[in-house]
């Protein structure tokens, strides 16, 4: 799907040469990455930044709707559609950072630059969002017609299975939403709102925020009497009531206010050029010890669930001076056939770095699984130069994938490897890109096992590759636990979030952590359930409601790395602006989602759908629609005798509701890891004979736009007598003829009887 859209982004491109813009204008044509460019990607067309493209079936509609030129008639259609980016008029970006959220609007204009006035085409609209994205929703204005998104329950979106259609919108990339307006007319002008919400990442001691904002060149407004307008805004609660310290910005902010815990910048400029960069920034408002708060909250007004929210951080500070946890590390992961290639090879690469961080006095193991289960060694290893060589020459040797998906035998092998830990903390890391039958068992057996376990019971830490495993099964297990779990939709990234995963695993701090005194309070309820572990790498973020009087004093405890006991007093305190409901939802859905799935509860899963209309965060159980309402004038009639306003005609408006492509990633594909379907992102399905018909006869008028200017065309036209073209309108017959005979002959060599 990314492929198809960057190719098409290509060719969209190459019709847009065909427009005239006069001669006062402010940018050059467009131009195709130079091949160094295109050597850093191999989709240098994906949106970086928030665009919109007109989606162009005929190029026989391109052209300026305000200076219309003389253009040769293009035979053919573009199969797929072209796609023009739309210039951008003004951009406004809004972040407001809470704890380690970022809730990002995204305020712009586009014009249809590229479209006849006569015409109409469809514009589609492409966001690309941060780390672990979630898209919130979408208006759009146009002249009489506005759009929105809206959530609906998964049972009343239903009825629009059948007619959602994927270009209508949902994720191009999982980073990547994209939203179509239908038949907008050349030369106007839309107005855009798009609202996001994402993660900050965390390291040594310093927070960072990144937001694709680097716009391409070409969205740049050809005329030069256009202002363009660059507005950011950014504001930072760091909730900590201690100064925050601004680090690094790739734009030119201004300090608006500075506050205990808080912060506020604003940019705005006339420019010549769009940002050309990602707008990035960086703080720090932790110490060099391991502190801690508590936030209280009202439950907002029209909210189901009338508990009161609390919510409370634990940071891990920039120096650790205690002792680190010795680790007994046990490695499982799954060779099954899916696996071949690209994403065995990135797995084994990814261990390979996590064992070389490893200290003397940490033991490792490795263990591999398909329909049967192999072992590097039949005990735990210490951690030697020699052990880890050998380790890494074992996965070498046994990383040959084979049939079938059999989780639990490697599972409970792990567990019993661990079952004699003492004064360590053991973990299983575990990888997988398929789903299985008895998942729910296997959790059963998973919880039995870690309440028979010592004072540190072993912590799963789980791994998802693609879309066909279960991701909350996997979530499940992390979360009974105390463990981490981290995903990868595409094959792009798997060794550098492996890597993120192993990191973060690797450098716990504190275990066992408890909030003392919870227990007092009435119909509490925390999200995890089971606080996971604080490590060095990551801040520990945990959101909860309740019933009662919260008590004033308030200590979180753990153990530490040499097993002695910590506590830190909870600084109690109310937030009155920060929307903790909007900044945790997403984390709680997904972990009420793996709730859900285990238990099977109806109730909860109408609970989930509740939550995730209210917030706008999407879910399993909601269904994304886009609403359009349209300004009809007719002449109004009462009684017999017409009424009219000032202008003769009375406004009405019509709705209608335009259904979208599922959001979620559901729970698991057994039928794709039976069949051993490669992991990746997106539906792969392999073109038919007419399909590939087609394209090769359709596609030559963007080829043939690209090759020669309109005034040649004309020239040449021009000097031919009617012989001449008819034999080149036969000879491009024959050409057309004989690319379609390589597809038709392809199509037929690959058939059943060859």
């Amino acid at each position: 799907m990314a492929e198809d859209f960057a190719r098409a982004v290509d060719d969209g491109l190459k019709l847009a040469k065909r427009i005239y813009f006069g001669k006062d204008r402010a940018v050059a044509a467009p131009r195709p990455p130079a091949p160094m460019e295109r050597s850093s990607t191999t989709q240098p067309y994906l949106p970086t930044a928030p665009m919109v493209y007109a989606v162009i079936p005929d190029p026989g509609i391109v052209d300026n709707p305000d200076l219309p030129s003389y253009q040769p008639h293009v035979h053919g259609r573009c199969d797929p559609p072209a796609l023009i980016p739309l210039q951008m008029n003004s951009i406004e970006l809004d972040v407001d950072c809470y704890l380690d959220t970022a809730l990002v609007t995204v305020t712009g204009s586009w014009r249809v630059h590229c479209v006849m006035g006569s015409k109409r085409c469809d514009c589609r609209i492409a966001i690309p969002m941060g780390e672990q994205g979630s898209i919130l929703g979408v208006e759009v204005e146009i002249p009489r017609r506005s759009y929105t998104t809206q959530l609906i329950t998964a049972e009343d979106g239903n009825e629009f299975e059948k007619t959602a259609l994927p270009e209508t919108g949902g994720f191009l990339k999982p980073n990547i939403f994209t939203l179509t307006i239908p038949q907008v007319d050349g030369g106007t002008n839309l107005s855009i709102k798009m609202t996001w919400s994402q993660k900050l990442t965390y390291n040594e001691g310093q927070f960072f925020l990144d937001i694709p904002f680097n716009f391409p060149e070409y969205v740049t407004p050809a005329v030069k009497k256009i202002s363009k307008r660059e507005k950011i805004y950014l504001s930072v609660n760091a909730g900590t009531g201690t100064e925050v310290l601004c680090k690094g910005c790739s734009h030119q902010l201004k300090e608006k206010l500075r506050s205990a815990g808080k912060l506020r910048f604003a940019y705005e400029a006339d420019v010549l050029k769009w940002s050309n960069t990602d707008f990035s920034f960086s703080y720090t408002a932790s110490s060099s010890n391991i502190v801690g708060g508590l936030f209280l909250q009202s439950a907002p007004v029209h909210d189901d669930d009338q508990r009161d929210i609390f919510s409370f951080y634990l940071f891990p500070g920039k120096q650790q001076k205690t002792k680190a946890f010795k680790r007994e590390v046990v490695f499982v992961v799954d060779i099954s056939k899916s696996m071949s290639g690209k994403p065995l090879e990135d797995v084994n690469n990814a261990i390979s770095t996590a064992l070389s961080k490893l200290n003397p006095g940490d033991s490792f193991n490795i263990i591999t699984f398909s329909d049967d289960t192999s072992l590097f060694s039949t005990s735990m290893e210490s951690v030697t130069s020699d052990a880890v060589e050998r380790g890494i020459e074992w996965m070498n040797k046994n990383f040959v994938v084979a049939d079938g998906t059999n989780m639990l035998p490697p599972l409970e092998k792990a567990v019993e490897m661990l079952s004699n830990t003492r004064g360590s903390i053991p973990m299983i890391f575990f990888v997988t890109d398929g789903s299985v039958e008895d998942e729910r068992h296997i959790c059963d057996v998973m919880k039995k096992h870690l309440a028979s376990a010592g004072s540190v019971c072993p912590r799963i830490h789980t791994f998802g590759l693609g879309i066909f495993c279960n991701h909350y099964f996997l979530q499940m297990l992390a979360n009974l636990s105390c463990g981490q779990h981290e995903s990868v939709y595409n094959t792009d990234h798997i060794e550098e979030r492996m890597d993120k995963l192993f990191t973060k695993a690797l450098s716990t701090i504190l275990v066992n952590i408890t909030i003392e005194p919870l227990q007092s309070l009435d119909e509490v309820e925390v999200y995890p359930s089971n606080i996971p572990d604080l490590t060095s790498a990551s801040p520990l973020m945990i959101y909860g409601r309740y019933r009662g009087k919260f008590p004033e004093n308030v200590i979180a405890k753990g153990l530490l790395g040499d097993l002695s006991s910590f506590s830190t007093d909870l600084t109690v305190q109310s937030a009155k602006d920060m929307p903790l409901d909007k900044v945790f939802a997403k984390n709680v859905i997904d972990l009420l989602t793996a709730e859900a799935w285990l238990s099977e509860d109806k109730q909860l899963k109408e609970k989930i759908a509740k939550l995730s209309i209210q917030t706008g965060v999407p879910s399993e159980y909601t269904r994304m629609i886009q609403l359009e309402n349209t300004e009809e004038l007719k002449p109004s009639e009462t009684g017999g005798k017409k009424k009219t306003t000032s202008n003769g005609d009375k406004q009405k408006m019509i709705s209608r509701t335009i259904p979208l492509q599922r959001l979620g990633i559901g729970f698991g594909d057994k039928t794709a890891t039976r069949e051993n379907v490669p992991p990746g992102f997106g539906e792969q399905k392999a073109p038919d004979a007419a399909e590939k018909f087609v394209k090769a006869a359709s596609s030559c008028c963007v080829s043939l736009c690209n090759k020669c200017c309109c005034m040649c065309c004309v020239q040449c036209c021009s000097k031919l007598n009617d012989q001449c073209v008819l034999v080149f309108t036969q000879l491009f017959t024959a050409i057309a003829c004989i690319a379609c005979f390589e597809c038709c002959t392809t199509v037929c060599c690959a058939g059943d009887d060859g």
